[in-house]
């Protein structure tokens, strides 16, 4: 009896954290890939996330290797997408930062690093 009460407890347990999990908009994929390197700089970066987003309140920030903002600064939201502009930055590590709000009300942001040249 005791064995099947602490099964069904902690079943209960892990259904309500992997439902936790899921109320938030993580990151899922993007374009270039999280720490890939690239040739050249690419013209802009895109980014997939496991739920719809809140275009006013979800943004993208690229930085080069100097620390210098090369985004366009206007992120384009469209479901589960968003994706900026990006100008010429030269060779070396770029990173992009992150902030969403998905369209349940929960914010999330991340970074992530890529490489550009040979």
């Amino acid at each position: 009896m005791r064995k099947t009460s602490l099964l069904v407890i902690l079943t209960l347990l892990l259904s309500l954290v992997a439902t936790a999990a899921d109320a938030h908009a993580m990151l899922e994929r993007a374009e270039p890939r999280v720490g890939n390197k690239v040739a050249t700089p690419p013209s802009q970066v895109t980014l997939w996330f496991t739920q719809k987003l809140e275009s006013a309140f979800s943004t993208i920030t690229v930085t080069n290797a100097a620390g210098e903002r090369v985004d366009t600064g206007k992120t384009r939201v469209s479901g589960n997408q968003m994706s900026v502009g990006l100008r010429s930055g030269g060779a070396g590590t770029y990173r992009v930062n992150w902030q969403v709000l998905s369209t349940d009300t929960h914010r999330t942001d991340g970074s992530f690093t890529f490489q550009v040249g040979q």
